[in-house]
């Protein structure tokens, strides 16, 4: 069941950009592995759930990024509830696995409710830290034809929530993560790449700066 499940679901990512494509969720996979395995209360974890979840956590973002639905994670939610009834998962499952894919979205007010949606959560937010979490920032903002970095808006004085350039991104929304992250293991993780991210951006303003 579980690989007839992400069978289907990679279908949904067959014209994804790079930093939402199926490596993306297969980079979650394995970081939720890591969690599940360095989790003090693994035995009480629900593998199923987690691993379910993350192969369908991002089956809705590349029509939220066409514009056609809001929130790919509430639109995901439901559509992967579709799946796995398709599949005779039992309802409690589809229930958990409904709420994990909820929860996961960082804009979202949404709280997980359980030790799966929390490690879903880790490990997605992970994924967006360190040298992948940089690298997935700017082949976003290319996607989107957003600018790289602009400094006619500092970060200062950027009132958005996310930034107007990458590299405001990163100030603003990215170097939050780790304050985010729910399990312990998942915080260590989050504050090691968070401080790969400070470092690029140190090397990324000298070199703006003609310093190095």
């Amino acid at each position: 069941m579980l690989e007839a499940v992400q069978i289907r679901a990679q279908t949904y990512f067959e014209e994804a950009p790079p930093a939402h494509d199926w490596h993306h969720v297969e980079r979650v996979d394995a970081l939720a592995s890591r969690l599940i395995s360095d989790h003090p209360e693994s035995g009480s974890i629900d593998e199923t759930v987690v691993t379910l979840a993350v192969a369908l956590h991002d089956i809705g973002r590349e029509r939220e990024d066409r514009g056609e639905i809001d929130d790919h994670a509430s639109w995901g939610a439901t559509e992967a509830g579709r799946i796995l009834e398709s599949h005779d998962v039992s309802s409690d499952t589809v229930e958990h696995v409904e709420q994990c894919i909820r929860a996961h979205r960082y804009s979202n007010a949404i709280e997980p409710e359980t030790l799966e949606a929390e490690i879903v959560s880790d490990a997605d937010n992970l994924d967006a830290l360190g040298a992948v979490g940089v690298a997935r920032v700017f082949a976003h903002g290319g996607t989107l034809e957003e600018a790289m970095h602009d400094p006619a808006v500092p970060v200062a004085e950027d009132e958005t929530v996310s930034g107007k350039t990458q590299y405001n991104h990163l100030h603003k929304k990215i170097l939050d993560l780790p304050e985010r992250m729910y399990t312990d293991v998942g915080r260590e993780l989050a504050t090691e790449r968070a401080q790969f991210v400070r470092t690029f951006l140190e090397q990324f303003d000298a070199e703006r700066a003609g310093e190095r």
